[in-house]
């Protein structure tokens, strides 16, 4: 366990931090960057975010009551700190860890986390519910603040929550910040407006001036007070290029300020404190701050892995033997090969361009990959606009995002028949990032979808060849879901061969079980069947391909020989394709017993992806075991 600093070390609640005096903040901050840097330096995480706010950290909870006062994190990435300050210090080397706490704000790990985030964009709706309730109860004092950040506001969400708290007038402190980064640069008109305030000369001049007049004129009367704000609202105006899209929403805008000044922070927060209604304070902030290579190269060190602290330089595994690429580089790169050979393609991600690699075809053909922020909506309407003009766009989405978008999946891309080929990159379970990034529903959430193909990759060669065959396809759409991680192939670069949808194939033949599987997870049941074989037991092996459509044919010859069938898939098995073979196997009178493996009926939380596939039981030994167990069963059945 890393050591805590002279001052951080005394400091186990935000009660704690409030015992100090306003001149050791600047010390404690100090002290904050350098336990997050021992810590992700030794054990992971992300990095450069919290770095970003230490001070605004520490000046929220240092002027608000927390937890009485609610403060909720968007997204979460930048909230270590306020997870040390708040209880958990001793136990943050465990931060993604199986077993360990949460690397997001979570509310059933503390009663500081007002409410559980992982997701972007949520915050302001959020917390305008609580003020909203806050205000029906009567709890007049009670203060709500959104510190949204990290590309956040570029989604829809945050502009209906804004929209609605102008209306609200609820007691909210919006706390925008602004970093100009999610985990690669902000892109959007947003950006460049956000940059037009903070680099207006004038603007921060007259700023000043005016917060300085409404300080002394609060003091004399009230309707003085009212004159001024009318005068700063106005100068707002007229001073930026438009008029303020804050103020515009009734949302009262205060800053930019320094996010590094943390004396002005602590100051700022306290008026903040006394001013009914929906506000926002523009907080300037650096990612990374505090360690120089993060500052510089802030995509990379959003979340670098392990690292020397002293050196900078992250520590990458040393193989003997050359290593099969990441599911997503094959995504990156094969894209890149079919759109030269065919000018219709496109790429499209919402503000994942580094974790879903179409920067590669970024860097090679920028009009034709194109980040659309952190909009999953927008990024499948607009992949259905591409499409209704006869382009192929690739929408690169991950699972758990996807489950964002779902209502234009149906509306804009499924009904309308529109071919657009969603690529779903962490699909299954996705590791520390835990349930929030799980891709545990997207097989059961789009089979039921008309107009839908569900395909998923055993290797990497194959989803080479599925995106390759999902170009020839024009009925609707076609879905890709394939894992974080690597596959299992160093040689994967194959000449393309097209797949005929939803057509399965026979890995290795046995008998009395049959072992059915989608996607990657079948490596696995190769495993399995190597266990197996060690005990006499062959089990014939089926990787499927496709959930929909179903391998009809090859499912009538399955069920003809087999009366023992087990299914396994990385999601969850309700309504996934295990229930969809079982499904088949009843509209067509077939009588078998069989064993659905994936993820249980519950929330599956953060560890390796190996400690989960054997807690939700479908890692290799587990598979082993539920194949002997049937087979027992059957042979204990003939004995008697």
């Amino acid at each position: 366990m890393i050591k805590a600093g002279k001052l951080l070390a005394e400091i186990n609640s935000p009660e704690d931090l409030r015992k100090l005096d306003e001149s050791q903040l600047h010390q404690l901050c100090t002290e904050l960057r350098e336990f997050i840097i021992d810590n992700v330096s030794v054990y992971g995480g992300h990095f450069g975010a919290s770095l970003g706010v230490a001070e605004l950290t520490v000046a929220l909870h240092y002027v608000f009551n927390t937890p009485d006062d609610q403060l909720v994190w968007d997204v979460g990435h930048q909230a270590y700190g306020h997870k040390i300050l708040t209880g958990r210090k001793d136990s943050f080397h465990t931060n993604r860890l199986y077993g360990g706490i949460s690397g997001f704000p979570k509310r059933s790990e503390s009663k500081y986390d007002a409410f559980g985030v992982g997701h972007s964009s949520t915050s302001i709706s959020a917390a305008l519910g609580m003020a909203v309730a806050s205000a029906v109860k009567g709890e007049k004092n009670r203060q709500h603040i959104a510190v949204i950040g990290d590309g956040a506001l570029t989604a829809g969400m945050a502009f209906e929550a804004m929209n609605h708290a102008g209306i609200a007038n609820a007691n909210l402190l919006i706390v925008l910040n602004d970093n100009c980064m999610a985990i690669d640069p902000n892109v959007g008109a947003l950006k460049d407006y956000l940059v037009d305030i903070t680099t207006s000369s004038t603007y921060n001049r007259m700023r000043d001036e005016i917060w300085l007049m409404l300080g002394k004129m609060k003091k004399i009367a009230p309707a003085a007070q009212q004159i001024a704000s009318k005068i700063e609202a106005g100068l707002k105006a007229t001073l930026l290029k438009n008029s303020n899209l804050f103020e515009s929403l009734q949302i009262r805008y205060f800053g930019p300020v320094d996010g590094h000044d943390l004396d002005h922070l602590v100051s700022v927060f306290k008026d903040m404190k006394n001013i009914p209604g929906p506000k926002l304070l523009h907080v300037l902030t650096t990612k990374g701050k505090g360690y120089s290579l993060a500052e510089k190269d802030q995509t990379l060190w959003h979340s670098p892995g392990l690292f020397n602290k002293e050196t900078g330089e992250i520590v990458k595994k040393v193989y003997d033997q050359p290593q099969p690429p990441k599911y997503q580089d094959v995504f990156g790169h094969t894209i890149v090969e079919l759109a030269e050979k065919n000018p219709k393609i496109m790429g499209i991600t919402p503000a994942m361009p580094s974790g879903s690699s179409l920067n590669i075809m970024m860097k090679v053909m920028p009009d034709r990959a194109l980040d659309v922020g952190i909009a999953e909506q927008h990024a499948v309407t607009f992949s259905a606009g591409l499409a209704a003009q006869g382009m192929i766009p690739f929408c690169n989405i991950y699972s758990s995002f996807m489950q964002r978008g779902y209502d234009q999946v149906i509306h804009d891309v499924a009904i309308q028949k529109l071919p657009v080929i969603f690529c779903l990159d962490r699909a299954g379970i996705a590791g520390a990032d835990g349930p929030t990034h799980h891709g545990a529903y997207d097989i059961a959430f789009m089979r039921c979808i008309p107009n839908m193909v569900i395909a998923s990759p055993m290797n990497e060669s194959e989803l080479r060849n599925m995106m390759y065959s999902a170009t020839f396809h024009t009925g609707g759409a076609y879905s890709i879901r394939y894992p974080r991680g690597q596959g299992v192939l160093p040689e994967w670069r194959t000449p393309f061969e097209k797949i005929e949808t939803g057509v399965g194939r026979l890995v290795s033949d046995g008998k009395e079980v049959a072992i059915l599987t989608v996607g990657h997870i079948g490596n696995y049941v190769t495993k399995s069947c190597s266990i197996l074989a060690t005990e006499d037991i062959r089990p014939a092996h089926y990787d499927m391909r496709f959930v929909k459509p179903l391998d009809e044919k090859l499912l009538h010859q399955i069920f003809a020989k087999f009366d023992k069938i087990v299914t396994v898939e990385d999601g969850c098995v309700m309504g996934g394709f295990g229930t969809a073979v079982m499904e088949f196997m009843m509209d067509n009178n077939y009588s078998a017993k069989i064993v659905r493996l994936g993820m249980p009926d519950k929330v599956v939380e953060h560890g390796e992806q190996l400690e989960l596939h054997a807690e939700c039981g479908y890692d290799p030994e587990s598979i082993a075991e539920a194949v002997k167990k049937l087979i027992a069963k059957k042979r204990e059945k003939v004995l008697s």
